[in-house]
């Protein structure tokens, strides 16, 4: 029997907001969260969409945020997760050197990216 070289943790229970708008990268992420047990919420393509789950209120524990939607900048939408205290992951094809300052502890996975690894490093974050 093969063993996994990094172990799988577990997401059960964990409501993670998923904010990408490339279908094929969100339907990955969404398919190796639930792998983990996660209850996805979205994928949510666009900024506004994003911010109007983040105002609904609802729990979540944690959120995977492309940075660019459709053209515009998500850092409204990080804002609103820092401001919430919700952890995230900024999943995004720019270098970490040209995101704003204020987002330098956040983890950072430069596209393109292994989805299951980063689902994997979700659980580091609760």
């Amino acid at each position: 029997m093969m063993m996994e070289a990094v172990p799988r943790q577990d997401l059960k229970g964990c409501r993670v907001l998923v904010v990408e708008d490339e279908f094929f990268i969100a339907d990955d992420l969404v398919q190796a969260l639930q792998d983990l047990g996660a209850q996805v919420l979205g994928p949510v393509p666009t900024r506004e969409q994003a911010l109007e789950q983040l105002s609904a209120g609802g729990r979540i524990d944690l959120a995977v945020l492309d940075v660019n939607l459709q053209g515009e900048m998500a850092f409204p939408v990080a804002d609103a997760l820092n401001e919430r205290g919700v952890p995230f992951v900024l999943a995004t094809g720019y270098a970490q050197t040209s995101l704003p300052p204020r987002f330098g502890h956040v983890p950072h996975w430069e596209k393109p990216f292994d989805p299951e690894a980063l689902v994997r490093a979700l659980s580091g974050l609760i």
